[in-house]
């Protein structure tokens, strides 16, 4: 149990120095000063251009930083598609949502290689375990349609809201982070996150931290739902 701790703690640690490494490489740019008698506008970055070429007609990013928040997502995601549908008549090209697996989310950005190989060393990092078999899961759990209410998605999964359309924001920092964590004392953490981004789901781009990603798309007109 001491051990999980640890690794607890240190994940935490750890993405709190990311994020401080990124706002030091950061710290340079400027946003756009605003015209006289103008209002401010954000800087535009090419790497987030990806953001505007979803087709819709509303914008919404979803922010999940844990287990339960990652299904969440899942979950507020299908009831955007079918409220828009039922209250709306709007189809899923009208509706242009990104979810963001950043923190203890981001293990669920992955495919069910990556959970074959490393789940349970995943599963206690994040002290997260498969409802069924109250162990840590080998598959990934929100890819799958069969554990109902016993997680936060309700059944709907990762491949379904990718058929809708759903677009995945992955935070790299935490990848890194990952990575480093299941490498231990081997020294193979670069190959093991060459590794994790090699198996991402489907529709998913890496941003330089999840938090980057829910701040931009915010300011390139998306709606923010936090899932927790």
């Amino acid at each position: 149990m001491a051990q999980r701790v640890s690794a607890r703690r240190s994940f935490l640690s750890g993405l709190g120095v990311s994020a401080i490494g990124i706002g030091a490489a950061t710290a340079g740019l400027h946003a756009q000063a605003p015209a006289a008698g103008g209002a401010f506008q954000p800087s535009r970055h090419a790497a987030d251009d990806w953001m505007d070429q979803i087709p819709g007609k509303h914008r919404i990013v979803l922010d999940s930083v844990s287990a339960d928040g990652a299904g969440s997502a899942l979950l507020y995601a299908n009831n955007l598609y079918q409220a828009s549908q039922s209250g709306y008549s709007l189809g899923d090209s009208d509706l242009a949502i990104i979810v963001v697996l950043r923190h203890f989310a981001t293990a669920f950005a992955f495919t069910d290689a990556i959970w074959a190989k490393y789940g349970k060393a995943m599963g206690e990092m994040l002290k997260f375990n498969d409802p069924n078999t109250k162990q840590p899961p080998t598959a990934n759990v929100f890819n799958s349609a069969s554990y109902g209410m016993a997680l936060t998605n309700f059944g709907t999964t990762i491949a379904a809201l990718v058929k809708h359309g759903t677009r995945f924001a992955i935070c790299d920092a935490a990848t890194h982070f990952i990575a480093s964590q299941l490498a231990g004392q081997s020294g193979n953490a670069d190959a093991i996150y060459k590794e994790l981004v090699a198996a991402a789901i489907p529709n998913s781009t890496f941003v330089p931290a999840g938090v980057v990603g829910v701040t931009h798309a915010q300011e390139r007109g998306y709606a923010l739902i936090y899932a927790g």
